[in-house]
């Protein structure tokens, strides 16, 4: 049977067949590698040229299967590896927390000109921040990844954000999951307090990037 075209219902069976699946989570490690590598080199040539980093910390993951089986089903296609493989940009991600807005797109631009990464998309949600407030960077893009049997393209997700974003998307995201809040009107309350943490933060953002400006040595 061509493993592409394995018909499976649930995450559990694509997941008995181990062989193909560990070789699939395989080439997305390598993929989170590959770039994560770039990313810390570009982070060392700029500590050595101007003497600080543009970014603060990078964090990876990849989706886990019940993940990749309730997007799938929601998008339509069944669980399978070619879907997963041609449906899904994001089973690798990679985020990246800078201390500055401006270094977010310092690191945009210095991953855009690396000539083996084909940018597929890109989503500013800090000029056009999503209605609850959040804020980020995405890029999907592709990467080429050797193996022993040869080159393959294999997508990721790299989303790019200051600390105060990272924080208020993290805190956004536990409370969203909660699963004991159950009233319509205390859920809109606690959106909209979100949203003005939202704003709070966005103009710390901007206060901070206005004191990277006025002191030189961190031009």
């Amino acid at each position: 049977m061509n493993n592409n075209e394995m018909h499976v219902v649930s995450p559990e069976l694509f997941l008995s067949n181990t062989q193909h699946f560990n070789a699939l989570m395989m080439m997305y490690r390598s993929t989170i590698r590959e770039i994560r590598t770039k990313l810390e080199v570009l982070d060392d040539e700029f500590s050595i040229k101007y003497n600080r980093n543009p970014i603060s910390s990078i964090k990876t993951r990849i989706k886990t299967p019940s993940s990749i089986y309730e997007k799938l089903k929601k998008m339509g296609f069944e669980f399978t590896e070619k879907n997963i493989r041609e449906q899904l940009n994001d089973v690798a991600g990679i985020r990246v927390i800078c201390p500055f807005i401006d270094d977010i797109y310092t690191i945009a631009n210095l991953i855009s000109d690396q000539d083996d990464i084909t940018i597929i998309r890109i989503k500013d949600y800090i000029m056009n921040p999503k209605p609850n407030g959040y804020r980020s960077y995405h890029m999907i893009v592709e990467i080429p990844i050797f193996f022993a049997e040869g080159k393959t393209p294999m997508r990721a997700e790299i989303q790019i954000r200051t600390l105060a974003m990272d924080f208020w998307a993290s805190v956004e995201h536990q409370l969203r999951y909660k699963k004991n809040i159950g009233d319509p009107k205390q859920c809109e309350i606690i959106s909209q307090e979100l949203l003005k943490c939202a704003q709070t933060l966005t103009e710390t953002d901007n206060q901070m990037q206005s004191i990277k400006k006025m002191i030189g040595e961190l031009d």
